[in-house]
C-alpha cells in the first residue's frame, strides 16, 4: 500500500508531523530506528521505575500561552501536567542564590530585587522575551508581513547583547544561568535563540507526573486512532528514488515502503546519507549540511533516592561553581549542573528521582566512537564515574549529604544520546546556531528534492516549543499554513 506520507524517526518532530497529517486525513507511516518510539523524549526502565532522558520541564501550557493551542489540538493537555512554583529556577552561583519568577512582572520585580537599578534594562528584556513567543507563533500565520524583527535577533550575538544591555556580569550571569537547556558559546549563539528558549518558562512552567512516555504515548495512541502506523524497529537504510522525487524507503530489515511525500526527522546530516550519491542532493547542498558543526551533548546522572529522605522540590536548581556561567560547556570539567526532581506520586511529599545534567563535549567521549553500548571498556566506565563523581561533589553544595541517600545511580553520555537517536556527536541541541552567518545554519524545512522535508531541532528552534513549531511548518507545506493557523493555532 501507497503511503501519503513516509517519516523517518519518531521524535517529537516527526511524531507531531504524524499526528497532525493523520487527522487531517493522510495515510501516514512513521519508520523508527529503535525498539521504541520517541527520540529523546523515550524513557527507560530500571527495577520498575522510568527514567527520563532528556524530557524535563516545558513553558507556555496556560490557556492563550505559547504552546497551549497546539497541545490542545495535540491531545496533550490533558497530562498530569504539575505547575511549578513562581520561583520555577533557582541559581546558585559561587556563594549567590538567584530566582527567576513566572510571568513577565514577577520575573522583573524579582531580579530587580537583586538589581535595583536594572529595572529600565530588564523591562526591555521582557518585553523581547514576550515579542519572540508572539512572533515565533506568527511564522505560521498566512497573513503575517516578513518580520524584519527576527532576523535582527537572529543576526545578534546573545552575548554582546546582554552584556551591552546589562552591562552587569553578575546579572548576565543570572539571567543565562538556567540556559543549559541550550549551548550558552559566546562566539556564535544568536539572541533569537537565546530569547526563545527562555521565554515560554517565563510565561509559565511545568513538570509532567511521570515521564516523558507519556507524550510518546499520547501522539502514538492518536496517530493510529486515525489510521496511521507506527512501526519501531524498522531503520530506514536507503530512500530511493524515481523520475526526479523520492519513491520509497528501504529499511534494514528488507521492508519496503512507497510514499508520496517523505519527512525526515533525523538529523539532517542522516537525511543526506538516507538519500545516498543520489543527484537529486546537489553536492554544494550536501557538503553544506554535513559541514555543520553540532552544538555540545549532555552527561546526565539520575538518581533513585531513599523513600522518605528529600523532601519534593517543585523548582530546577542551577549550582555554578564560579562566575561566567557561558564558560560552562567549553570547559570539559563539570562547573555548572541543572538538578531537576521528579514529581512524586499524588500525595507523597519526598521526591524518588532526581536527575543530574552538565553540559559534556563530545570531544570528552570521542574516543569511544565505534564502541557499543555496555562494551566501552573500563577507561570508559570510568570516565563516566569520574564524572558523576564531580556531579555529587558540586550538588551537594545545595543538598547536603545526597550521597547517603542514593539508592541507584545510572549515567549516560553523548555516546550514549549518540547510539539511541542517531544523532550526530550526541549533539543535545542540533545543529549550532551562529549569529555571524544565520542563513548558513538555520535550515528550511524543505530540500532540493521537491517531495523530500525535513523537521527536529536542527532546522531553527529546538526544545519542546522549537520542535513542535517547527514541525507545524514542516505540515504547512503539505496543508498549507492557512489551515495549521486555523486548525491548530486559532482553536475557539
Amino acid at each position: 500500500m501507497k503511503r501519503d506520507v513516509i517519516i523517518i524517526g519518531s521524535g517529537l518532530g516527526g511524531l507531531v508531523c504524524a499526528y497532525v497529517l493523520s487527522r487531517m486525513g493522510m495515510n501516514v507511516l512513521v519508520l523508527e530506528k529503535e525498539n521504541q518510539a520517541g527520540g529523546c523524549l523515550q524513557s527507560y526502565r530500571r527495577h520498575s521505575y522510568s527514567f527520563d532522558t532528556g524530557f524535563h520541564y516545558v513553558g507556555g501550557l496556560a490557556e492563550g500561552q505559547s504552546l497551549h493551542a497546539a497541545f490542545d489540538y495535540l491531545g496533550l493537555l490533558s497530562l498530569p501536567w504539575h505547575r511549578m512554583n513562581q520561583e520555577f529556577d533557582r541559581i546558585r552561583i559561587g556563594e549567590r542564590t538567584f530566582a527567576l519568577a513566572q510571568g513577565y512582572e514577577a520575573f522583573v520585580e524579582t531580579l530587580v530585587a537583586e538589581f535595583p537599578s536594572q529595572r529600565k534594562a530588564l523591562g526591555e528584556y521582557v518585553t523581547l522575551l514576550a515579542e519572540t513567543n508572539r512572533t515565533s507563533t506568527e511564522a505560521l500565520n498566512p497573513h503575517a508581513k516578513v518580520n524584519s524583527f527576527i532576523s535582527s535577533l537572529w543576526e545578534t550575538g546573545a552575548y554582546s547583547y546582554l552584556m551591552n544591555t546589562f552591562q552587569d556580569a553578575e546579572l548576565v550571569d543570572a539571567l543565562s544561568g538556567a540556559s543549559l537547556k541550550m549551548e550558552l558559546r559566546k562566539e556564535s549563539l544568536p539572541l533569537f535563540t537565546f530569547l526563545h528558549g527562555n521565554s515560554s518558562f517565563v510565561e509559565s512552567s511545568w513538570r509532567l507526573r511521570g515521564d516523558g512516555s507519556l507524550l510518546v504515548d499520547t501522539l502514538v495512541k492518536g496517530i493510529r486512532s486515525q489510521g496511521g502506523d507506527v512501526f519501531c524497529g524498522s531503520e530506514v537504510v536507503e530512500l530511493g528514488e524515481s523520475n526526479g522525487r523520492l519513491s520509497y524507503a528501504r529499511c534494514m530489515n528488507g521492508e519496503c515502503y512507497e510514499g508520496d511525500t517523505f519527512i525526515c526527522d533525523a538529523h539532517p546530516a542522516v537525511a543526506c546519507q538516507l538519500v545516498g550519491q543520489s543527484n537529486l542532493f546537489r553536492k554544494s547542498y550536501r557538503s553544506r549540511i554535513i559541514g555543520l558543526e553540532n552544538t555540545c551533548g549532555m552527561f546526565t546522572l539520575s538518581l533513585r533516592l531513599k523513600p522518605r529522605a528529600l523532601p519534593y522540590f517543585n523548582w530546577n536548581r542551577y549550582i555554578y561553581r564560579k562566575p561566567d556561567v557561558w564558560a560552562c560547556a567549553e570547559k570539559g570539567t563539570v562547573c555548572g549542573m541543572m538538578v531537576s526532581c521528579r514529581v512524586p506520586e499524588v500525595g507523597s511529599l519526598y521526591a524518588t528521582q532526581i536527575d543530574l545534567l552538565t553540559p559534556m563535549p563530545w570531544s570528552v567521549c570521542a574516543s569511544w566512537q565505534g564502541t557499543t553500548v555496555g562494551h566501552r571498556g573500563g577507561a570508559y566506565e570510568e570516565m563516566k564515574m569520574r564524572w558523576a563523581e564531580e556531579c555529587l561533589t558540586l550538588a551537594e553544595e545545595e543538598i547536603p549529604g545526597l550521597r547517603a541517600l542514593i539508592v541507584e545511580q545510572y549515567t549516560s553520555t553523548p555516546l550514549t544520546y549518540a547510539h539511541y537517536t542517531h544523532t550526530p556527536e550526541g549533539s543535545a541541541y542540533g545543529i549550532r546556531k551562529d549569529y555571524h552567518n544565520p542563513m548558513l545554519t538555520i535550515l528550511s524545512v524543505r530540500t532540493p528534492v521537491p517531495n523530500f522535508l525535513l523537521t527536529g531541532q536542527s532546522l531553527m528552534l529546538h526544545g519542546l516549543q522549537g520542535v513542535t513549531m517547527t514541525a507545524l511548518l514542516t505540515c504547512a507545506e503539505l496543508v498549507g499554513k492557512e489551515k495549521i493557523w486555523k486548525s491548530v493555532l486559532q482553536r475557539s
